[in-house]
């Protein structure tokens, strides 16, 4: 058995390289960038008008001139007009390229404009008012987008308008999950008296779902040619293989054994946490595997621990949130075992957040997990002045 930061050292030391793809930009939400984005315009790419009203010269403006003569309208998307003659002025819209020759824009709700004359009805007027000069926010070349950057909503927006219509990103693994066991039925169907419904892989399919890689399920009953067929399949089809249940010490948790005749060298197996003890991880040549315990709360805490960090970094992430709570009450001394305890994130009146700690009765009480938010990591032999500490925040809910 080894600790939870070795099992987190192995877990992080064994993530896939996968290599780069193109992709179009308008599906790239949630992608890993693999290359840097740099603007090939000044930004903005000329003096942009700001407001709705009209163009002029300070100059004359400042010669003691407050009604301009109205010559033209300049359109936003139209090429720059010329502002031609003393004392004049061009109506102009938000969006427009800055007329030559005109340098302040002063709004309509500044003017009073009667019979093409144009009244403005200010004091003083600054040089380039209400004017976005070109190149203020960037120069053509400068870089916008980091690579290894998440692309949001933002980053989508950023990178088309510099034309960036095919972005390189991280590639996404392939990933398959299995539930194992006699005991389980669909979830559609009615159970009988001795049978539960699969819960697990819904619960992992969804949580891999929130790095944005979609992934495949099926189960396994407990039969070792069963199983031994199904996992070469899987292991010859994709870059990841997750299983829930049979890997502790019963008779029929075959899940250890076969996978190291399917020639899947084990990394560990069994840490010393709360839940999730027998958790096995291995490895087969760019294949990887996750075995966790078949209690719906040790294979939530294990993924949200374990898997989500390593798809983190397989993406080019950093692995971890860095979320550090302090508990809202005091906590039982605990043993020499890591504890992993459901928690509910709270703010406080002054929005500093805390977590709540959320009861449960042992590893199979899943329903427990609706009131939480995340688990929070205790180390070993902590006191019961563990309230005043804080402690590592591991989400596996967003909002």
């Amino acid at each position: 058995m080894i600790s939870v930061e070795e099992a987190t050292r192995i877990v992080l030391e064994n993530c896939l390289v996968l290599g780069h793809e193109k992709i179009d930009l308008e599906n790239s939400l949630g992608r890993t960038l693999a290359e840097d984005i740099f603007t090939d315009t000044d930004l903005p790419p000329f003096d942009r008008v700001m407001m709705d009203g009209i163009a002029i010269r300070k100059s004359d403006f400042d010669s003691g001139t407050r009604d301009f003569r109205i010559i033209g309208l300049q359109r936003a998307g139209q090429a720059p007009m010329i502002l031609d003659g003393e004392n004049t002025a061009l109506e102009i819209m938000t969006g427009a390229v800055l007329p030559d020759g005109a340098d302040a824009i002063v709004p309509y709700e500044k003017t009073n404009i009667i019979n093409g004359i144009a009244m403005v009805e200010m004091a003083n007027i600054a040089p380039f008012q209400n004017i976005h000069a070109q190149a203020k926010d960037k120069k053509k070349g400068d870089k916008l987008i980091e690579k290894g950057c998440k692309i949001s909503a933002v980053e989508i927006g950023v990178a088309s308008s510099c034309g960036y219509y095919n972005p390189l990103v991280e590639k996404l693994p392939s990933i398959h999950i299995f539930s194992t066991g006699d005991e389980l039925v669909e979830f559609r169907n009615a159970p009988k008296a001795h049978q539960i419904r699969r819960s697990n892989v819904y619960a992992l399919q969804q949580l891999i779902k929130s790095q944005g890689i979609d992934a495949t399920q099926s189960h396994i009953d407990d039969n070792k040619v069963e199983i031994k067929s199904a996992l070469k399949k899987a292991l010859v089809e994709n870059d990841i293989v997750i299983l829930s249940g049979g890997v502790s010490k019963g008779k029929f948790d075959l899940i250890p054994e076969v996978l190291e005749e399917c020639g899947v060298k084990k990394l560990f197996h069994r840490i010393a946490q709360r839940p999730g003890k027998p958790m096995w991880f291995g490895r087969m040549d760019n294949k990887m595997v996750f075995a966790f315990p078949g209690n719906p709360v040790s294979t939530m805490m294990c993924a949200t621990r374990y898997l989500v960090p390593f798809l983190r970094k397989c993406q080019g992430q950093n692995p971890f949130e860095e979320i550090f709570l302090k508990l809202d009450e005091p906590i039982n001394p605990l043993s020499d075992l890591t504890f992993f305890a459901q928690v509910k994130i709270n703010y406080t009146r002054e929005g500093v957040p805390i977590a709540k700690l959320i009861g449960g009765n042992g590893s199979g009480d899943f329903s427990s997990l609706v009131h939480a938010d995340a688990f929070v990591e205790i180390p070993p032999n902590t006191s019961d002045n563990a309230q005043n500490q804080h402690y590592r925040c591991f989400r596996f809910r967003w909002s």
